[in-house]
Parts: structure tokens; C-alpha cells; sequence
């Protein structure tokens, strides 16, 4: 299989503009997803794809490689599809976010390994917690799988509610690596959103609407994303 590795990065994020740029410990936060990302041994080829010449100049000097894509995308997974289509030669499209300077590229090798099951389509990464704090965090999106592992449904709300306060309850919290077959990729940039991805705003949902099957791979690697100014301080205690 040949594999793209592409990780989208957007300037202006509602939540936190300029956050692709942003400095830890000496180095931007895209440059650390990708010189994390660069150390897997499954990707052939890693991009980031951008709608801002700001990224574009730094992933320029610190010698990555970048393509500039449309600015009228919605997602990183339309941009993704962007990329994919312009270069057609690979299998596998893993979107490596951007906002998660901390990537592990084992788990890269560890999702992207999952693809030898030809009935796969798309997979994803979730991870055990009991932690409250992070469980009642809307910007931590939750994931309830079949016993198959594939997603039933994913929520920035407590699932599965714990109606009669069992203790010890383990929750799924989902770190947000996708893995797509190229041809799944450019299909799901294609179907209409649907109304419970506008309601949690999260667009793995429409895939799940309209019938695709996305599989869990349960992992204990631990990758915290930055979602807002807030986030920073738990990533570079890490670094």
C-alpha cells in the first residue's frame, strides 16, 4: 500500500487563530506535528496542506513540504481530498491534525497497518479514560464502538450517559486520527451534511449517516490536542 501522510492546517481557527504558528519550547506547532509525523516508517510521502502563506513561509524554512489548497474547504478532510486527487497515486490518506504536537508515529504505523483488512474504509484512534475533567470537556469528543469496534456514535457529550453511577467507568475519548481509503476519501467529500453533524459539529457523523463504517483502534499512547490557549501549558509540560 502506498500511503499519504497530510496534515491540514488553517490559520484562522475560531477557537484559536494563529495556532498552526504558535511557539513551544523553540519550535511552531506544525513543525512539531510534522517532524513527529516524519518519523513514521509506513507514510511514502507527508504534506501540509494550507490556505495561508504565513504557514506556507514557515513549513518553507524548517524544510518540510507544503501545498498551498483552497480556501473555501470546510474541514481538514476536504482538504486532505484536495491534496489526494492533485497527487492520485496513493491507497491510503491518513490526516494527521494539525493541532496535535505531540503525535506519536507509532500510532501512525499502528492505524495505518489496520488497512490490511480489506473491508476497512476508514479508521480512527480512541484511548481509555476515567478522568472526569476530560470526559466533561465538549472539545473532547467521545466514542461508543459495536462489538466490532466500528463507531456507533461519536458526541462531544458523556456517552454512554451512566445512568446508575457505576464506578470505574472507562470512557472512549477519541484522538483525532483518520485513515481513509483514497477512493472512501474523495466519496465522503461529497455527501450532504447531515443534521446530527450540525448539531455536535463534528463531521466523522455525516460519514456515519450516510453509511460508512469507521473503525476504532483502541491505543494507551496518549497524544493531547490543543484546542484553545488554555490546552498549552499540558503540552509543553510534555515537551
Amino acid at each position: 500500500m502506498k500511503v499519504l501522510g497530510v496534515i491540514p492546517a488553517r490559520y484562522n481557527s475560531s477557537r484559536f487563530p494563529g495556532k498552526p504558528l504558535v511557539d513551544l519550547k523553540g519550535k511552531s506547532m506544525i513543525q512539531r506535528v510534522y517532524e513527529g509525523a516524519n518519523k513514521s516508517k509506513s507514510l511514502d510521502h507527508l504534506i501540509v496542506a494550507t490556505d495561508d502563506n504565513r504557514i506556507v513561509n514557515e513549513v518553507n524554512k524548517f524544510g518540510g513540504e507544503v501545498m498551498m489548497t483552497k480556501s473555501t474547504h470546510t474541514s481538514g478532510t476536504e482538504r486532505c481530498a484536495e491534496v489526494a486527487k492533485s497527487l492520485d497515486n496513493y491507497d491510503i490518506v491518513i490526516n494527521i491534525q494539525g493541532d496535535e504536537p505531540l503525535v506519536n508515529s507509532n500510532q501512525l504505523d499502528q492505524l495505518i497497518d489496520v488497512f490490511k483488512d480489506e473491508k476497512i474504509q476508514i479508521a480512527t484512534l480512541g484511548i481509555e479514560t476515567s478522568d472526569l475533567k476530560e470526559i466533561e470537556n465538549s472539545n473532547r469528543i467521545k466514542i461508543v464502538c459495536d462489538v466490532n469496534n466500528n463507531a456507533m456514535y461519536f458526541s462531544r457529550s458523556m456517552i454512554p450517559f451512566n445512568q446508575d453511577k457505576h464506578t470505574n467507568q472507562n470512557y472512549l475519548r477519541h484522538i483525532g486520527l483518520y485513515a481513509y481509503r483514497s477512493n472512501t476519501l474523495q466519496e465522503i467529500c461529497k455527501v450532504e451534511p447531515s443534521q446530527i453533524e450540525k448539531i455536535e459539529s463534528l463531521e466523522q457523523l455525516r460519514w456515519l449517516y450516510h453509511g460508512y463504517c469507521i473503525y476504532v483502534l483502541k491505543t494507551d499512547i496518549e497524544t493531547p490536542n490543543i484546542d484553545t490557549p488554555n490546552d498549552l501549558n499540558a503540552v509543553i509540560e510534555q515537551l
